[in-house]
């Protein structure tokens, strides 16, 4: 793995970034198992220095080089400084990650990365590490998840479309962004419109009049006007639904990674993935789509309507 020498192979892979508890490390676990099944051979690197239990079989650990407990009872820093100062380091170590990286020559690799938005919207260290392995000719794609009940929520919805448009500028890219724990979303609350509003970023001055209804957001409806107009001037949001016990939903995601980042597969992997797709639904996969998340809200609203229409 040569410093962008013009012999060394290529080699693909994700950077699984986005806020604590979107699932980054249950996607890497589930992401490692698909791919293993159609004959990929992957290889999951952790650089979450706070990330004590991983599912998935680790083959680099940044642990080994540093850990936020070590750095915040040492250094005396908080949770946030001490993630920063863990990627300053690791930073500052290349060496160790292109030593350690090297022993997977031909593999696809999976970064699981910390929760901070900040390391993704603000500061440069990861942004830095990212621009390295580019160099050692990493073709990367960036896999953004957030957790989808953010939908229910019109005020949060937006606030994470400025968040996914900010990491995409700034982290500089090739990007994907998941809404995760689709099989979940019913627990927490009605979609106001249907899957595909949310998914595609459709006319956001729906969400806009939405949030007018709210007493709170109405005094703030000119500013969420203001937001919504810089999502939908750059155009560059979307997202792609997971449900990672859900095969289907699992070769969706995967095929608009690679697509992202140039990744083509060669015919032994098409045919094991028409396999897997082929077979019959397995207790690992208790979802047949995730559309049938959509499709349960449109027959509820209808139904809610004909209740409505009997009554009167």
């Amino acid at each position: 793995m040569s410093e962008g020498g013009k012999g060394s192979s290529l080699a693909f892979g994700q950077v699984v970034i986005g806020p604590p508890g979107s699932g980054k490390t249950t996607y890497c676990h589930g992401m490692q198992e698909f791919m293993g099944r159609i004959g990929r051979k992957v290889t999951v690197v952790n650089l979450d220095p706070a990330n004590e239990a991983m599912p998935y079989q680790c083959a680099v650990d940044v642990a080994e080089l540093i850990t936020l407990p070590d750095v915040m009872e040492n250094l005396k820093l908080g949770p946030n400084g001490g993630l920063i100062y863990c990627m300053e380091y690791l930073e500052a170590n290349f060496d160790w990650l292109q030593e350690k990286l090297a022993a997977f020559r031909g593999h696809y690799y999976l970064f699981d990365c910390p929760g901070q938005v900040e390391l993704y919207t603000h500061h440069d260290a990861l942004k830095n590490v990212f621009a390295q392995l580019a160099k050692w000719n990493f073709r990367l794609a960036a896999v953004h998840l957030v957790d989808s009940h953010y939908c229910t929520d019109p005020g949060k919805f937006i606030s994470v479309l400025c968040t996914s448009l900010s990491t995409m500028l700034h982290v500089e890219l090739p990007h994907v962004n998941v809404l995760s724990k689709m099989d979940l979303i019913e627990q927490y609350g009605k979609l106001a419109f249907n899957l595909d509003y949310y998914t595609e970023v459709l006319d956001l001055s729906y969400l806009v009049d939405h949030l007018a209804s709210d007493p709170f957001f109405r005094n703030y409806r000119r500013l969420n006007e203001k937001l919504v107009e810089v999502i939908e001037d750059y155009s560059l949001v979307s997202f792609v639904p997971l449900n990672v016990q859900d095969k289907e939903s699992m070769r969706q995601v995967m095929q608009a990674v690679d697509k992202a980042n140039g990744y083509s597969f060669g015919d032994q992997e098409h045919r094991s993935l028409e396999a897997l797709m082929s077979a019959a639904v397995g207790a690992d996969f208790h979802f047949t789509s995730t559309l049938a998340v959509q499709e349960k809200y449109v027959q509820s609203r209808d139904k809610a309507v004909k209740e409505e229409v009997m009554d009167l």
